[in-house]
């Protein structure tokens, strides 16, 4: 016990607030301090996603124009994800679909799937041994469909900038079901900017489309803001587990790095957005390709999970 203090949030901690006002009012925030110069906002009421980080008191993550925003306003009918696309640092696509809209054995599968629009079944927070943990469960179950259970510990060290996200997904239901997911990670702006430096130690990389492959020699160099810029996305593939993305801003001499096992989450994209207002880099893992889940299933790319099987996840987000 540390007699200097009377109450340990003098040095570290969570707590739980609720936002007012527009349409995240009512939305319940937990607000993670280390100690240490990591700060990081998860949210219960969307799927225990990450709303902000913060290093040593500047921002890191992007925040979308339409800002906070409560599962009550989702809308899954095409793209309109969009409308309560927050983004923050981190925001969890799947479980149902992951990228472009599309109908795949018949299903509707809306744009990045709906779990991060959905509130936690249950949700709590402690600290234990040095650690700071938020646990959390999501439901994406419904009667006479899938029935998937996402299953998440977000856990931050008191003495190291780091933190885990570890996402146990378990089908629950009585048939095998696909499933997809990807870490929807979004650097932001002081963090992200021109003189940013962005390291991929990948083995190949490939444009999603035309536009992008028709300037895959720039897939690391970030630019200005620019009006009507239109997004370019590359696919990273790594040959062995040891999956890795970085961004480095020499002006803060700042460094954010994400480790991920690729063997597991063979699916590492890099969003590269460079319009104005609209300014964000992602750095997204996961076991798919953002290309609808119909496309996926056609490349044998498509996951499953069979009655009561169960798969873990594991990213690690570490600043300095």
């Amino acid at each position: 016990m540390n007699q200097y203090i009377g109450h340990d949030s003098q040095l570290y901690g969570i707590e739980e607030h609720r936002l007012v006002g527009g349409k995240g009012d009512g939305m319940r925030i937990y607000e993670i301090n280390n100690g240490r110069g990591l700060e990081l906002t998860v949210s219960p009421d969307r799927n225990g996603d990450i709303t902000r980080l913060r290093y040593k008191g500047i921002n890191m993550s992007y925040m979308s124009p339409c800002g906070y925003v409560a599962p009550a306003y989702y809308d899954n009918v095409g793209s309109n994800w969009l409308n309560s696309f927050t983004a923050g640092f981190l925001t969890t696509c799947g479980l149902n679909g992951v990228g472009t809209p599309c109908v795949d054995e018949g299903e509707d599968i809306p744009l990045h799937g709906s779990i991060a629009n959905q509130p936690c079944e249950h949700a709590m927070f402690y600290e234990e041994n040095g650690r700071l943990i938020v646990k959390t469960v999501t439901k994406d179950e419904t009667i006479f469909g899938r029935k998937l259970r996402l299953s998440r510990t977000i856990t931050v060290l008191t003495d190291d900038n780091a933190f885990e996200i570890a996402d146990t997904i378990e089908n629950t239901g009585g048939k095998i079901e696909p499933f997809e997911i990807l870490y929807h990670m979004n650097m932001g702006y002081p963090l992200l900017d021109e003189d940013s430096i962005i390291t991929i130690p990948s083995n190949e990389v490939k444009g999603r489309d035309d536009h992008a492959s028709e300037d895959i020699e720039n897939w690391m160099n970030m630019e200005k803001p620019q009006a009507d810029y239109q997004e370019r996305c590359y696919y990273h593939i790594f040959k062995d587990e040891k999956g890795y993305a970085e961004i480095y801003q020499p002006k803060l001499d700042t460094r954010l790095g994400i480790s991920f096992d690729a063997a597991e989450l063979d699916g590492f994209v890099e969003w590269k957005m460079m319009g104005v207002r609209d300014y964000v880099l992602g750095l997204e893992c996961g076991n798919c390709y953002p290309d609808g889940r119909a496309a996926m299933r056609e490349s044998g790319m498509l996951k499953f999970l069979s009655p009561g099987e169960k798969k873990t996840y594991k990213v690690t987000v570490r600043l300095s």
